[in-house]
């Protein structure tokens, strides 16, 4: 993939903006099964799956990358020493929701002036490619947050974007339960993914209530603060053609299928 060209200082500038990237590994997975360890280090072609968002974050060159822990924490810390040294973590002792995981890395992040990639650790066909043209996109634009997205034959039960008149940039995320009739018809969805402006990130967290029946805090709920406070085109968005490349995984059918996948790709693996 050739490099991006930007024409004049303030585009270079801009292009130059630092990056981190935090990991979002801190949940049990239940549904696959095994109490006994974190849905983060199942394998995959042989590779705990936070191996491969790992291996991404250190081919964007990101200067700092912190991983979320939680369930089966000192198994997942342990893994990371080993491997991915440069990595630090941070605890999320209660699970309670997106955003709340995300608070967790502010102190880490306290005197960063740049950007954050937000990631999952469950998601481990995200390609080198796409993140370059998310943050590419992000940076171009100016954006205080740019959203990874892909369209879905059957979007049902996710998050749909709804972008503004000019297609150009996003107005809100809308779930399924609150969709409309109209909204449910739009087949973009979010993948989860991010880039934020560090500031504006840590900013608008501290705006988020758990005012919901599960009590938690949702990273998607910053985007409404985001806009209040940044106005129209402050959310990019950049989208992938491949659904493949954001699907996280929740079950052992959904592990094998992707591994199917990944290994059809990657020849001589």
């Amino acid at each position: 993939m050739s490099e991006a060209k930007f024409s004049t200082k303030d585009e270079r500038e801009q292009a130059e903006r630092p990056l981190a990237s935090v990991i979002m590994a801190a949940g049990q997975g239940k549904r696959m099964q095994d109490p006994s360890k974190p849905k983060v280090l199942y394998p995959l072609a042989g590779q705990p799956l936070v191996a491969y968002v790992l291996e991404l974050t250190e081919q964007l060159g990101c200067e700092h990358t912190i991983v979320i822990i939680g369930f089966g924490r000192e198994q997942v810390r342990e893994y990371l020493a080993q491997e991915f040294p440069d990595a630090s973590t941070v605890v999320q002792d209660a699970q309670l929701g997106t955003g709340h995981a995300v608070m967790q890395a502010e102190s880490s992040l306290k005197d960063f002036n740049g950007d954050v990639l937000v990631l999952s650790g469950d998601v481990p066909l995200l390609t080198l490619e796409t993140c370059s043209d998310l943050i590419r996109t992000h940076q171009a634009s100016k954006a205080k947050a740019t959203v990874l997205t892909v369209k879905l034959e059957n979007p049902f039960g996710y998050g749909r974007v709804v972008r503004s008149k000019d297609g150009q940039s996003m107005t809100k995320i809308v779930e399924e339960r609150d969709a409309s009739d109209e909204e449910k018809k739009i087949d973009e969805i979010n993948s989860g993914i991010y880039v934020f402006d560090a500031k504006a990130l840590f900013a608008s967290l501290k705006a988020l209530r758990p005012e919901n029946a599960q009590g938690e805090y949702y990273l998607t709920d910053v985007f409404a603060e985001i806009l209040a406070r940044f106005g129209h085109g402050s959310i990019a968005i950049a989208m992938t053609n491949d659904p493949n490349e954001v699907a996280g995984i929740n079950t052992k059918d959904q592990l094998l299928a992707l591994e199917e996948i990944f290994l059809a790709r990657t020849p001589g693996v």
